[in-house]
């Protein structure tokens, strides 16, 4: 292969999440980002990554890992990655403090070579050399990567936006890409995701004005959720609680996790004595509270929804609490948030998402910052990555209008597409087969859907639970029917079955009336109340599958 660039996306084009790419040359290998996505519909699965065939297939070409950023979608696969293929990681030392976290909870931070970019360096392999670029997002220590080869020199955007005025950190570093246009650039590799957006996205400043305005007016508790890697976010809302005099309470493992891991970097400013207990909350007046909390997109689980739904201790949405979502929806989870929103209005407070007010800006680029990096780069190929297709097409299109790329060098593949370039140009070689590995949430993988569930019901069965549930009143209409294959008899383990009931009613019984009439949450509850008692009774661990029926 030499003289040769093969570029082969293993995720991330054409859809949204596990942004992953390998990279060969002149026998040489390196990946860019290892990211997870996120199930819609699969039973028992909590995050889908990339299938690694393809890593196997090279892995004696592959020398080395570089990281963007420390998003899930561009680092949730690495601990999964590092189990199929030890490599040594590179990136900054925020993505890798993100990262070194999901290494001790898999058991491979002892194991694995971290190398901590501080600095511009050049890492030196022998047919790479890889610079880090400063850019803008909303996660603050993101980068771009250049990566010089024997063919030419690749710019891989990230994830990015063009901010001049970040709440922490640096803008994106123009005059270090500027150098690597002005001496050629063979192929730029460029975000999408806000490629359909005209003008610019606003500054992660742009919030502060309402968000200021809310803490003004607000007589309250205040309650926001955000992504907890939103470090600018985070930030902005220290700084007005700090201005406004309340006190901060984190709520939400990733939340604290994330906070924690940032502020420990000296990457976030803390003011001193403003985090506040869930003991300490509960003794101030609403009026000094403000709270953070993971969750925006609706997860069941997720310290949001138990707080909108009744389920965590000592802390519920209630009356007179202003509630601010200031994330954007993750495609796919349009329902969850939408439920969450309603629950926070019954519980009567009031609540400001960015369709009612101006809470939440993107970190990605909108139109006129992807052509700032198409001029700044002047690539002799354009390749629009990170967005569904319809993303990827509407950047293709408004990049010939720049008249700066040969609208024939401005190339869409897909996942799996073995794109060659060399001195001659660049074309589509071949296919490499790319599928979706399933995680459920033992950090096991699941092949596939159909022989997860043959496996699962080969060695423990299955019980079907189906509830009738008013959805207004949120009472049982019926007893509870269990049904189940492979388990138990029905009729020799009718005791058995009978106890099964009893824990289903006990579970609708005690959850609160925001929990029995969002059938996700409801059904999550039962599922959970059903594992660990059939697991505590008979050490067995069937597929449970709970059935809300709204009469």
């Amino acid at each position: 292969m030499s003289g040769k660039l093969q570029i082969i996306p293993l995720g991330g084009v054409g859809e949204f999440g596990l942004n992953m790419m390998l990279i060969r040359c002149d026998g040489e290998a390196i990946i860019v980002d290892a990211g997870m996505g996120f199930p819609e519909d699969e039973p028992g699965i909590n995050i889908v990554i990339p299938d690694f065939s393809v890593v196997d297939k090279y892995r004696d070409e592959i020398v080395a890992l570089f990281l963007t950023h420390g998003h899930e979608d561009h680092i949730g696969a690495v601990p999964f990655l590092l189990k199929e293929i030890d490599l040594p990681i590179y990136g900054t030392r925020l993505t890798l403090a993100r990262v070194e976290n999901k290494l001790v909870e898999h058991g491979l931070l002892k194991t694995t070579v971290l190398h901590p970019i501080d600095k511009p360096e050049t890492i030196t392999l022998k047919a790479f050399e890889v610079d880090f670029i400063n850019v803008s997002h909303s996660l603050n220590c993101s980068t771009a990567i250049a990566i010089r080869t024997p063919v030419g020199v690749l710019i891989h955007s990230g994830d990015f936006k063009i901010d001049y005025t970040p709440v922490l950190g640096e803008s994106t570093d123009l005059k270090a890409i500027g150098k690597y246009g002005d001496s050629g650039v063979l192929a730029l590799l460029s975000d999408s995701t806000n490629a359909e957006w005209a003008g610019f996205t606003p500054s992660e400043r742009a919030v502060i004005p309402e968000l200021t305005k809310l803490f003004e007016d607000a007589m309250g508790r205040i309650i926001l959720t955000c992504f907890t890697t939103s470090t600018h976010r985070i930030q902005i809302v220290l700084d007005l609680a700090q201005e406004f005099g309340r006190k901060v309470l984190l709520l939400g493992r990733s939340m604290v996790q994330n906070i924690e891991t940032t502020s420990s970097l000296r990457l976030l400013d803390i003011p001193d004595g403003i985090l506040v207990s869930v003991g300490e909350a509960k003794k101030l007046p609403a009026e000094r509270l403000v709270m953070l909390v993971a969750g925006s997109q609706g997860e069941p689980r997720s310290a949001m929804t138990r707080i909108a739904t009744d389920q965590h201790k000592g802390i519920s949405v209630g009356p007179g609490d202003l509630v601010i979502h200031s994330a954007r929806v993750i495609p796919g989870k349009e329902r969850a948030i939408s439920r969450l929103i309603s629950h926070c209005y019954r519980r009567g407070a009031r609540v400001v998402d960015k369709s009612i007010a101006p809470v939440h800006v993107s970190g990605h680029a909108s139109q006129e910052e992807l052509a700032i990096m198409i001029r700044t780069t002047k690539p002799r190929f354009l390749i629009p990555i990170h967005g569904e297709h319809r993303q990827l097409y509407r950047h293709k299109e408004f990049a010939e209008t720049l008249d700066i790329v040969d609208p024939e060098n401005i190339i869409l593949f897909e996942n799996g597409d073995v794109l060659e370039i060399d001195e001659t140009g660049a074309r589509i070689i071949g296919k490499e087969t790319v599928g979706r590995t399933f995680i459920d949430s033992s950090f096991g993988e699941v092949e596939g859907m159909v022989v997860r569930d043959r496996r699962h019901l080969s060695y423990d069965g299955v019980v079907v639970c189906i509830v009738a549930i008013n959805p207004t009143s949120g009472a049982l209409d019926s007893d509870p029917e269990i049904v189940s294959r492979g388990f138990v008899d029905a009729e020799e383990g009718a005791e058995f079955m009978l106890a099964l009931k009893q824990v289903v009613e006990a579970a609708v019984e005690g959850a609160s009336h925001e929990q029995r009439i969002d059938s996700a949450v409801m059904q999550e509850e039962i599922r959970l109340a059903l594992k660990r008692f059939i697991k505590k009774k008979t050490g067995r661990q069937p597929m449970i599958i709970p059935v809300i029926l709204d009469v």
